[in-house]
């Protein structure tokens, strides 16, 4: 398969400070990634990065075979990265629906297959975005990025503060787009054994440096290394 992204000697942060530090991994269309590690190591950071909203100081990032590292944010979503951030970022002003076709670009996400898989989106479709519980809001934030037809979601905590019933519907959902929709998908998430029962590939970041690259399977299985990496007691 072709090359999506390749990130070569990533140095990054905001300003003059420096957050993540000489990263390097690549990815093929249809990868699914695990990006994993405590708080505060620059795992939101790196997304943040993928999209243009930090200083990038050393590096390069490849999409595609083109270098993007020095374009803005709305051509690097133009190009197919879809990002789904921590906050939701939902609009007061704009229904369900407002929020889904202000974004819409021509492919095979539109409103019908959204709200096939989001049937839930399609009963509050008329109700404004700060009227949705937390885990409508997220499915909305999810469709909203689909809705951008891209060919890499990237994915900031998204079962974070959700019950656990909403937790089961998105991984549901997320996994589908994975192995059916063989969508490419970065996963950011705290729960590390969620975030590998998902995706192929995991990345273990520790103060904004990679250490540890390895498949899923094998990392959720070596239970020692995994609570190593992730400082549980």
């Amino acid at each position: 398969m072709s090359e999506l992204l390749m990130l070569d000697n990533v140095t990054a942060g905001y300003g003059d400070s420096v957050v993540l530090e000489g990263i390097s991994f690549a990815m093929q269309g249809g990868d699914s990634l695990a990006l994993l590690g405590r708080n505060g190591v620059g795992k939101s950071t790196l997304l943040i990065t993928l999209m243009g909203l930090t200083q990038l100081h050393r590096g390069a990032i490849r999409w595609c075979g083109g270098d993007i590292g020095r374009i803005p944010t709305h051509r690097r979503a133009q190009a197919g990265l879809g990002w789904v951030p921590q906050e939701r970022l939902m609009f007061p002003s704009l229904t369900v629906e407002e929020h889904l076709t202000v974004v819409a670009r021509h492919g095979e996400w539109n409103l019908a297959r959204i709200y096939e898989i989001f049937p839930r989106l399609q009963e509050r479709r008329a109700n404004m975005g700060n009227q949705l519980s937390g885990g409508e809001q997220q499915m909305l934030a999810i469709a909203r990025a689909l809705m951008t037809n891209p060919r890499l979601l990237l994915l900031d905590e998204p079962m974070e503060g959700l019950a656990p019933i909403i937790v089961q519907e998105l991984l549901r959902v997320i996994r589908g787009l994975i192995t059916e929709k063989g969508l490419s998908v970065i996963v950011v998430e705290q729960h590390a054994r969620l975030a590998l029962s998902l995706t192929q590939r995991a990345i273990v970041l520790e103060r904004g440096r990679i250490v540890h690259d390895s498949d899923s399977v094998s990392l959720m299985n070596d239970t020692k290394k995994l609570d190593r990496l992730m400082a549980v007691a």
